[in-house]
């Protein structure tokens, strides 16, 4: 394929994007429903995700230790948690975000977030009362890649942040990137040992516990927590579906975002799909090639609705300039 070859000029950047990777023509089966989304990162906006925090070395056995919250202490052996929730809310580094061009909350609309209002509002359809994704996982969305470097991350926060900023729901973010970890880095928070695994692990832990509510109204966040070799087998047992009941069955305006490993470099992504009702697959311009993107989607086939998302663009097709009218006359 001549990742050169040129593209329609009409249509969202998914169309185009399914158009030169001939997506839906070759399918594995069963084969996953693709759905209309947009662009992101136009013209002049780099989307390059910072680079993976290396995961400190654990010791082969650590003491008992306990999480407290809400007046009530859980023992989770083998864990040394910091307290998950606490009473003020995480600070989020937004000189940061906007340093790493990231979104900033609060701060003028830019093309970037105008890309992404586009980009949830397609996503939210498919959430909605007509879609035919069950109840139980209407509210769930993996963001996921084939391989590394194609800026998963970068999408899903910036996913995050933009749905956060709705007036009737909040955002959980979950980082389910395992092997490296980087949400909290990302937005600037301490990091945590206790996150989602630790959840899947121990049937006694009250997941909502571990979630990290920021000073970003309608956006909280949830470590990853520990890394161990039977991470998929966690995932693909049934105390994932109870976990993400408990996240979302007494919080009914909550969206449970997951970032998770590349596709084809770790089996937790496959598993996880299992889980959602969307799933949105990044796809990096000039780098994803076709072979890549066709084995990712039929190794997320248990996600009954997938979408593209072209990332990474350095023209702009649809001769969209958005953030321009915004500064218009002044």
């Amino acid at each position: 394929m001549n990742k050169h070859s040129p593209l329609s000029h009409s249509g969202s950047l998914l169309e185009r994007a399914a158009e030169l990777y001939g997506f839906g023509s070759a399918q594995p089966r069963p084969e996953p429903e693709v759905e209309r989304v947009s662009e992101v990162a136009p013209a002049g906006v780099s989307a390059s995700p910072s680079s993976p925090r290396k995961q400190d070395s654990k010791p082969a056995a650590e003491p008992v230790s306990r999480v407290r919250g809400n007046d009530e202490e859980v023992s989770t052996p083998g864990r040394t948690f910091l307290p998950a929730v606490t009473e003020t809310k995480a600070e989020v580094d937004r000189k940061s975000l906007g340093e790493r061009g990231f979104i900033v909350p609060g701060s003028p609309a830019g093309p970037l977030a105008e890309e992404f209002r586009i980009v949830k509002r397609q996503l939210l359809l498919g959430m909605g009362a007509g879609s035919a994704v069950g109840a139980d996982k209407r509210r769930t969305l993996l963001v996921c890649s084939a391989q590394p470097d194609e800026g998963k991350t970068f999408c899903a926060v910036n996913l995050a942040l933009s749905l956060a900023g709705e007036r009737d729901m909040e955002v959980l973010l979950v980082d389910a990137d395992f092997p490296k970890p980087e949400v909290l880095s990302i937005l600037g928070l301490e990091a945590r040992d206790a996150g989602f695994v630790d959840a899947l692990a121990d049937p006694s832990l009250d997941p909502e516990r571990l979630v990290i509510p920021t000073d970003i109204g309608g956006l909280s966040v949830m470590p990853a927590g520990r890394y161990e070799n039977d991470v998929p087998e966690l995932i693909g047992s049934e105390r994932t579906a109870l976990v993400l009941r408990r996240l979302t069955e007494n919080r009914p305006r909550r969206i449970v975002i997951f970032d998770s490993p590349p596709a084809l470099m770790a089996s937790a992504a496959a598993a996880l799909a299992a889980h959602v009702g969307q799933l949105m697959l990044v796809v990096r311009a000039d780098q994803t090639n076709e072979a890549d993107l066709k084995e990712a989607a039929g190794l997320l086939s248990g996600c009954p609705q997938i979408s593209l998302l072209l990332n990474g663009t350095g023209f702009a097709a649809t001769g969209r300039k958005f953030g321009s009218y915004y500064g218009y006359g002044q």
